[in-house]
């Protein structure tokens, strides 16, 4: 009986020593609530960008740069309000704030923010846009907010790891944070073209011929897997979608001792395929779009469409979720076959009336590759990460070789992408189409000897090409 008691006894004692020590830790917690609730509430309100499209007396638009700084969302509290008014942040603060958001390591594995690539294969539109060269906030803000007026969500940013890595693992991310901060402040979805291969990468023996002066590929697949994995890791769940290389059916593109070789090319997409699978399931791997080329002598060029079927013939199919492609049209429309060329007599660049080839035209292009990719039995889709047509009208002079464009004219540049999108969106063949471009016209000054200016849809003066507002209209009607 004793026993009985002396065990209800402590019973006791450890079911009053509980409560005890329930009751302190509850109010020690309460304690601690109120505390941070006083220091830390909310008293500041971050409010949207505000858009600025102003029409001028020419009927386009002006391009109108604000002086609003996105930062990107972190954990990291809010500074309170002072009676002392805080002075505007220097580009190189903003900049650091960026990139130092971006090296808060999670505190938790991070929620998907897109959607896996089987899941929704909607066709979209895209636009190019060139970081500016001096890495200025407020700019790459007005070069963002101009794609979001123009109803598109999607940014092709181009990566080139020769800037980024010049050291082995010694990294300046300054462009890409930049890059990725504004898309993740305007909600644009970026699909990065990771290209051109640091000079430490290349091939031994370069006095076998190699010129360090042409991009080319690493030596070693395993160092450009490393680099896009460290993207991956740098931005976990914001990359929406990865281009592995860029134009490699080009000598300049993919000089090697190995020379151009589809089954090389298939191997580097293989391995850093496999590694976004592990690390980035749900960001698309786009392969390296090919360049369209009448050349075919296997040195300096390789026929677009026999490189095709040289990598679908080495696996290219199995390794990636979408077929990349360019086509950057001549002085004719995206719909018209590559061998029922009207004539037009006032052209002056004769090239596609009278030497018919498909590389000339933007149908004949896509369904080139269409049909390649459907008789190897894929459904896989295209996703055209370069696509537009060239114009000089408003410009002081024509790059060299590019004499095809002072036949198009501004609204014809507007007329032949909406045609394109049509022909596009129409069928079930795309699924990522890029516009090329939306700002290298201002960026170069619109110099006319830079073969990158006629396309773009800023021209001079800051003002909107027609062509934009006719993309906007389209994009507004058929944007889902």
């Amino acid at each position: 009986m004793a026993t009985r008691t002396q065990a209800r006894q402590t019973r006791n004692q450890v079911r009053g020593f509980v409560l005890i020590w329930t009751f302190i830790t509850l109010a020690m917690g309460m304690a601690t609530f109120l505390a941070i609730y006083f220091a830390y509430q909310p008293q500041i309100e971050l409010s949207a960008p505000s858009v600025a499209n102003n029409s001028n007396n020419t009927g386009g638009s002006v391009v109108v740069i604000e002086s609003q700084t996105p930062l990107p969302a972190t954990e990291t509290p809010l500074p309170l309000p002072t009676s002392t008014p805080m002075a505007e942040p220097t580009t190189e603060e903003v900049v650091a704030v960026a990139q130092a958001a971006t090296e808060i390591p999670p505190t938790a594995e991070p929620e998907p923010t897109f959607v896996p690539p089987d899941e929704d294969e909607t066709f979209r539109v895209g636009i190019q846009i060139q970081v500016p060269p001096d890495l200025n906030p407020d700019v790459m803000n007005g070069w963002y907010r101009s794609a979001q007026q123009m109803n598109v969500n999607w940014a092709k940013i181009q990566v080139r790891w020769e800037f980024i890595e010049e050291v082995q693992g010694e990294y300046n991310w300054d462009s890409l944070d930049l890059a990725m901060a504004g898309a993740r402040f305007f909600g644009v979805r970026p699909m990065l073209s990771i290209v051109t291969a640091p000079d430490w990468t290349r091939e031994t023996g370069r006095e076998a011929g190699i010129s360090l002066d042409r991009h080319g590929p690493p030596s070693n697949n395993a160092d450009y897997v490393n680099f896009v994995r460290a993207i991956l890791e740098r931005y976990p769940g914001e990359v929406y979608a990865a281009e592995i290389w860029n134009e490699q059916n080009l000598d300049r593109e993919w000089t090697s001792m190995l020379g151009l070789s589809a089954t090389n090319y298939v191997s580097l997409l293989r391995d850093t395929y496999n590694m976004i699978q592990e690390v980035s399931p749900g960001t698309i791997v786009i392969s390296g779009a090919l360049s369209p080329t009448g050349l075919d002598d296997g040195i300096g060029a390789i026929d677009d469409f026999r490189y095709m079927q040289l990598m679908i013939d080495a696996g290219l199919l199995d390794v990636t979720d979408c077929v990349g492609a360019h086509h950057n049209g001549y002085n004719i429309g995206p719909l018209v076959p590559y061998d029922n060329v009207p004539n037009d007599p006032t052209a002056g660049f004769r090239g596609p009336f009278d030497n018919p080839h498909h590389s000339w035209s933007f149908r004949s292009t896509l369904d080139g590759y269409i049909s390649r990719i459907r008789n190897a039995g894929s459904d896989t889709k295209l996703c055209i990460t370069e696509f537009g047509w060239a114009v000089t009208e408003d410009l002081s002079g024509t790059p060299r070789g590019f004499e095809f464009a002072d036949d198009n004219t501004l609204e014809e540049q507007a007329t032949f992408f909406v045609d394109a999108l049509e022909s596009m969106s129409s069928g079930d063949d795309v699924w990522l189409a890029f516009i090329w471009n939306l700002n290298y016209g201002p960026q170069a000054g619109w110099d006319p000897t830079n073969d990158n200016v006629p396309y773009s849809l800023i021209g001079p003066d800051n003002t909107f090409r027609p062509a934009y507002d006719a993309i906007r209209d389209w994009a507004a009607a058929n944007q889902q």
